[in-house]
């Protein structure tokens, strides 16, 4: 297979400096080489800017800035991007293996495929080793939409020319701006969507969306916005969504 996909990887951050050294190094042991790391430091306040400056290589982004949120921060990124596709892995998360964006590029030797996602594993923030959610998407399907189904953003890619195309984040949100936007993406059907079956991504519990109660109200809130916007009935999608997240407790439970 050759290597001249160029691949994006967006890195959003704002004092994130006990976790995003890591984050780069699982970027930087990967053995698909022909990649880029656009870095988005939203001008934090500890020594995230040194810690990143450290990791990165001479061919990498790095803005550091003040910005309008992690979306504004992630549309920079996109901004800012010469690779064929575009990924992104979030200052606290880990790729679950050295060969993920091998196996994504994979997909993406096929012109039809304009996106490609995966599984997604929660793990402890301070043992990342200690799995407490197992995300399994499934296949692709766009009839699930409307049940309030969407890929773990993290382990979603997809080709730069469509983030051209059809836009970036919208920062009316500011924790479920990557629902809306995947929304908005998989309801396209002029381009092929394939689903890579194995965890990708390990996330740290305790971000934007799932830190405190109040977060999560206040995602619901803007699920059912983005719901509405995007022509998605969320009396039948939001108790779909919630629930679907059971079986991914279960399912680790299982595992253990």
């Amino acid at each position: 297979m050759s290597e001249q996909l160029k691949i994006s990887v967006v890195t959003a951050c704002f004092n994130s400096e006990a976790t995003i050294g890591e984050a780069i190094a699982t970027l930087k042991r990967q053995t698909w080489k022909n990649i880029e790391h656009v870095v988005i430091d939203g001008a934090s306040k500890d020594n995230t800017v040194d810690v990143a400056k450290a990791t990165l290589h001479n061919n990498d982004v790095f803005i550091s800035e003040p910005d309008k949120g992690i979306y504004d921060a992630l549309n920079k990124g996109v901004a800012n991007s010469t690779g064929d596709i575009v990924g992104f892995l979030h200052s606290d998360d880990l790729y679950a293996h050295d060969e993920v964006l091998a196996q994504v590029a994979r997909y993406f030797e096929d012109p039809a495929v304009g996106a490609v996602y995966g599984d997604l594993q929660y793990v402890s923030a301070t043992d990342t080793d200690h799995i407490i959610r197992h995300w399994k998407s499934g296949k692709f399907k766009h009839k699930k939409l409307k049940y309030g189904w969407m890929p773990p953003h993290p382990t979603f890619f997809m080709r730069r020319e469509l983030y051209e195309v059809m836009g970036g984040f919208d920062l009316q949100y500011r924790i479920a701006g990557d629902y809306d936007a995947l929304l908005r993406y998989l309801s396209n059907d002029n381009f092929k969507v394939c689903y890579l079956p194995e965890v990708l991504v390990k996330m740290r519990v305790g971000g934007a969306s799932n830190g405190s109660f109040k977060q999560i109200v206040r995602k619901s809130l803007e699920d059912i916005s983005a719901m509405r916007k995007n022509g998605v009935n969320p009396f039948l999608a939001l108790p779909y969504k919630n629930v679907s997240k059971i079986s991914q407790f279960m399912r680790t439970a299982v595992q253990k």
